[in-house]
């Protein structure tokens, strides 16, 4: 092999250690799930549980849910409807909607009942029931409970940039509405205000 090729080779042999040896530098550090970690400036885990967390909080605290528990000596049924993604970017409203749905749950104050997508599974299961299962076991259709208020909402966002900094906005809102006449019996707002500098983050 002459020289130059024998040069070029050892080059290209050394260049691809290098490499291989850069790809090997991945470390993993697992974290307590509820520990904050912020590394973009976009809607996260975190800002998800807060602003569930605090909106429920405030719910349950109103005028509205007294009042119900005295007219009807129960509590509440409740139903989380759709909440919409009005952001500039994107953000997974499912794991927001599950934050709300369990902050509701835990808190004991009110009824909960499935959401329209968990109840057409439960609906064929039913079906399934009627056809396989014996009639000591089998769960008739017709004796749903019906929801009392719907719990709907959307997420906002106003951003003011200035080359890689920039201002994030998050305005969360969610209204609960009785289903027996459209009222709206309580209306909550979350804001969150992240200053971001040296961000990459595209909107």
């Amino acid at each position: 092999m002459p020289l130059v090729m024998k040069k070029i080779l050892i080059v290209f042999v050394g260049l691809s250690i290098l490499v291989l040896a850069g790809c090997g530098g991945t470390k993993v550090a697992r974290k307590d799930v509820d520990e904050t970690i912020d590394l973009s400036g976009a809607w996260n885990d975190s800002d998800s549980r807060m602003v569930s967390k605090a909106m429920i909080d405030d719910m349950l605290d109103q005028r509205w849910l007294r009042v119900y528990k005295r007219d009807h000596k129960k509590p509440p049924t409740v139903i989380v409807g759709r909440v919409r993604n009005l952001s500039h970017e994107h953000i997974n409203t499912n794991t927001f909607v599950a934050d709300i749905e369990r902050a509701v749950i835990n808190s004991g104050e009110v009824e909960f009942v499935a959401s329209r997508d968990e109840r057409g599974e439960i609906r064929d299961e039913r079906k399934d029931q009627d056809l396989h299962s014996s009639e000591k076991t089998r769960k008739a259709m017709g004796n749903e409970v019906g929801a009392d208020f719907m719990l709907q909402g959307s997420i906002n966002t106003i951003i003011d940039a200035l080359k890689k900094t920039q201002v994030r906005y998050y305005q969360v809102d969610l209204t609960l509405i009785s289903m027996a006449d459209n009222r709206k019996v309580w209306v909550g707002q979350k804001k969150i205000k992240k200053l971001v500098e040296g961000s990459e983050l595209r909107y």
